[in-house]
């Protein structure tokens, strides 16, 4: 099972981001979390299936109606056994 961890830049805090992000990665079945960074990022981290991540990642470059997603960098790393998604501070 991939794990990745994605780095969303753009205006993305206070725009509900990681709530919808929450949604989606529990739509497609996905555990990790997403959390606000003090740069004004969004991380978020997950894991699942290859393909269920990929949809995740052409989300995030979207996200919620009132981002402004700018850039998305992905980086593939070790499994860390979420057991759900869940959104941290």
């Amino acid at each position: 099972m991939p794990h990745y961890t994605l780095q969303i830049h753009g205006r993305v805090q206070g725009v509900f981001y990681r709530q919808s992000a929450r949604t989606e990665a529990q739509r497609l079945g996905l555990t990790g979390y997403a959390r606000n960074n003090p740069d004004g990022t969004v991380t978020i981290e997950a894991e699942g299936p290859a393909e269920k991540l990929a949809a995740l990642e052409a989300w995030c470059h979207q996200g919620p109606a009132a981002a402004e997603v700018t850039k998305v960098e992905v980086q593939p790393g070790e499994v860390q056994g979420y057991s759900l998604f869940e959104i941290r501070r």
